[in-house]
C-alpha cells in the first residue's frame, strides 16, 4: 500500500486555542502543520518558534497563499471567522474553523456558499463531535436501547475574572456566554434531538452588556425538550444527560472534553458505558475527520455536515435575538 501523504496545516492566528490545536496536532503521525499566520512577524515567529513550524507569515493572506499549505485551521476571534475562514477558501485551502462558526446565520450561509464556489472542504472545529466517547454515544442512539429520547440536559459555565477587555465580555470580540460556551450544549442538542420547533431563552447580563447566564428550552416536534444553561460568571458542572424511555445516558464533567459516561436502564443498572482513557487534549480529533474527508474528496464531514451547521446557528441567532444580543455592526 502506498504511503499517504502528511496533511500540511497552516495556522491561521497564534492565540491560545492556536497553540491548543498545534500541540495536540502534533500527535498525529500523518500530519504537519508547516505554516502559521499572524498580524505581525514578531507574533509569528514566536508562535513557530514555540513549535518549530518552518514557514512564518507576518499576514493571515501570506499564510492561505503559501503553497506549502493544504489545510487552514481558521483561530482568530469568532467575528473574524467568515472573513478569515472564506479568504483560505478563496486561495482554494480545505479549512477547519473554529466555533462558533460565525456570529449570524446569514454569515454561515455565505461561508458554505464560499466553500461550495471554490469546491473545497469545509467543516466548523466543533471538536466534540468528534470524540471518541461521542461517536460511542451516537452509536448508542442509533441503536435504540434508549428507547424514545424524550429529553436533553447540559450545561456549560466556566468564571473568569470581571475584566472588561477579556474577549468574553468585550462586545467588540462577539463576547458573552452564549456564542463563546453555549455553542457546545446546543451543538450538542442538535446532535441529539435534530432541529427545534421552538426556541425560548432567558438570560441576565454581564457586567459589559453582554450575556453572562442564558438558559435555553429546545421544543421539538416529538415532544422532547432540551434544557440547556450557560454562563460566564461562574464555574457549573458541565455535564450532559440524554433521557429515554428505556434508559438514559449520563455523561460527566466534562461532557465536550474526553470524558466518560454510563447508560443505565430503568432499574438503575449500567448496562453500556465508556471510561477509555484518553492521552492529550481531544482537538486532534477533528483534524483527523479533516484529513480524512480531505483524502476521500469529501467537501464536508458526515459528523457535521453543513446543512446542520446552518440550522444551529439559525437556533443561535434566535437565543440571540430574543435575549437582546447585540454586537457592534461591523461584527454581524
Amino acid at each position: 500500500m502506498a504511503q499517504v501523504a502528511p496533511l500540511r496545516w497552516g495556522i491561521l492566528g497564534a492565540g491560545s486555542i492556536a497553540q491548543q490545536f498545534t500541540r495536540d496536532v502534533l500527535r498525529l503521525e500523518d500530519h504537519r502543520v508547516v505554516a502559521v499566520g499572524s498580524r505581525t512577524m514578531e507574533k509569528a515567529n514566536a508562535f513557530a518558534d514555540k513549535f518549530a513550524i518552518p514557514n512564518r507569515h507576518a499576514s493571515y493572506q501570506d499564510l492561505v497563499n503559501d503553497p506549502d499549505v493544504d489545510a487552514v485551521y481558521v483561530a482568530t476571534h469568532h467575528p473574524m471567522h467568515r472573513r478569515d475562514a472564506e479568504m483560505a477558501m478563496n486561495a482554494g485551502k480545505a479549512v477547519l474553523c473554529e466555533k462558533p462558526l460565525t456570529m449570524s446565520h446569514a454569515d454561515a450561509v455565505s461561508m458554505v456558499e464560499t466553500a461550495k464556489k471554490n469546491n473545497v472542504l469545509f467543516m466548523e472545529a466543533m471538536w466534540a463531535r468528534y470524540l471518541p466517547h461521542m461517536i460511542r454515544v451516537r452509536e448508542i442512539i442509533k441503536s435504540g436501547v434508549l428507547g424514545e429520547i424524550i429529553s436533553v440536559r447540559a450545561d456549560h459555565g466556566q468564571w473568569f475574572p470581571t475584566d472588561p477587555e477579556f474577549r468574553l465580555f468585550k462586545p467588540e470580540l462577539g463576547g458573552g456566554a452564549l456564542f463563546d460556551l453555549g455553542i457546545y450544549p446546543v451543538s450538542f442538542a442538535s446532535m441529539v434531538l435534530g432541529t427545534p420547533s421552538q426556541v425560548t431563552a432567558r438570560s441576565t447580563k454581564a457586567f459589559t452588556g453582554v450575556d453572562g447566564q442564558t438558559s435555553i428550552i429546545l421544543q421539538y416536534a416529538s415532544g422532547a425538550h432540551a434544557v440547556l444553561n450557560t454562563t460566564n460568571l461562574a464555574a457549573t458542572p458541565n455535564t450532559a444527560l440524554i433521557v429515554g424511555t428505556n434508559a438514559r445516558i449520563e455523561i460527566d464533567r466534562t461532557f465536550y472534553f474526553p470524558s466518560k459516561f454510563r447508560v443505565i436502564n430503568n432499574k438503575d443498572e449500567i448496562i453500556d458505558g465508556w471510561d477509555k482513557a484518553y492521552v492529550g487534549h481531544g482537538l486532534r480529533e477533528e483534524a483527523v475527520e479533516l484529513a480524512r474527508a480531505y483524502r476521500a474528496g469529501e467537501k464536508e464531514s458526515p459528523m457535521l455536515p453543513h446543512s446542520e451547521i446552518l440550522t444551529i446557528m439559525r437556533t443561535m441567532e434566535d437565543i440571540a435575538t430574543q435575549i437582546g444580543l447585540e454586537f457592534p455592526e461591523f461584527i454581524m
